[in-house]
């Protein structure tokens, strides 16, 4: 479902370089929650801002949607404004790897001529600002000059993101993964303004296998074991407390039990 785009929706200060960059564009729109330097749309200015919305589509998403599949023509990059998503793809035998877990304020879609590189689907409600690839290429500039900086500092992060993963699957113990994994969602959390325990896990066991490159089992049991050292709490499924974060990023470098 598309929500239509009304000049209401923005604020219209007299003077915009009042507004720091944090307060883009939460103060500027009104369907979007983000107020975070992690936001696409967080460094431009107003005139940039109001030029790159009347670009974009904004969409609700169910659960276990998928937004666009591996392979299919990449017409469009997406920005998560709630919800989360997962990144993956398919072997050739059916094996699946997920490749990354997205939150709000990550955008996701990147992509070449060959198509999407990966499928992309929800873990739970969602939403996102959809805007056409064609505003990458020249129009970037003409559009939104900041605009091709984030762009570009937001694909760094993403292949620093798929570097931890590699070390991660290449070189540590499950117990290692397990750790290095809830690490970074904490530290994810704080990048987003939120507390960094408890951590969500808004996705499956079988999720977490895939992306470590584990067994669901062996996944059970490293939580289990990560329990038992006082580590963490799992009050449900979908939560984790961190009752000993540097003890945990000590375990993920290779240190402690």
């Amino acid at each position: 479902m598309t929500a239509s785009f009304d000049v209401r929706d923005f604020r219209d200060p007299a003077d915009t370089e009042s507004l720091r960059p944090s307060d883009y564009p939460s103060q500027l729109c009104r369907v979007c929650d983000i107020n975070r330097e992690t936001s696409l749309c967080s460094r431009l200015t107003k005139d940039e801002f109001t030029r790159v919305l009347s670009m974009r589509d904004q969409f609700q998403f169910p659960p276990l949607h998928a937004i666009f599949r591996e392979g299919d023509k990449a017409g469009h990059v997406y920005a998560l404004t709630s919800g989360s998503v997962k990144l993956y793809k398919l072997l050739s035998d059916g094996r699946r790897q997920i490749v990354g877990f997205l939150f709000p304020g990550d955008v996701f879609g990147l992509a070449n001529s060959l198509g999407y590189p990966y499928s992309a689907e929800t873990l739970n409600q969602a939403s996102a600002c959809r805007f056409p690839q064609r505003m990458l290429g020249g129009q970037t500039r003409e559009v939104a000059p900041m605009l091709e900086r984030r762009m570009f500092d937001l694909a760094v992060r993403e292949l620093m993101r798929a570097h931890e993963q590699m070390l991660w699957l290449g070189r540590k113990t499950a117990l290692e993964r397990l750790a290095s994994f809830l690490a970074s969602l904490a530290r994810r959390a704080t990048e987003r303004g939120l507390p960094e325990s408890p951590v969500a896990l808004p996705m499956s066991r079988s999720d977490i296998a895939d992306f470590l490159g584990l067994t669901i089992e062996t996944v059970s049991r490293t939580f289990t074991h990560l329990k038992k050292l006082s580590v963490i709490v799992i009050p449900d499924n979908s939560h984790v407390v961190l009752n000993n974060l540097p003890l945990l990023s000590k375990l993920a470098e290779g240190g402690g039990d």
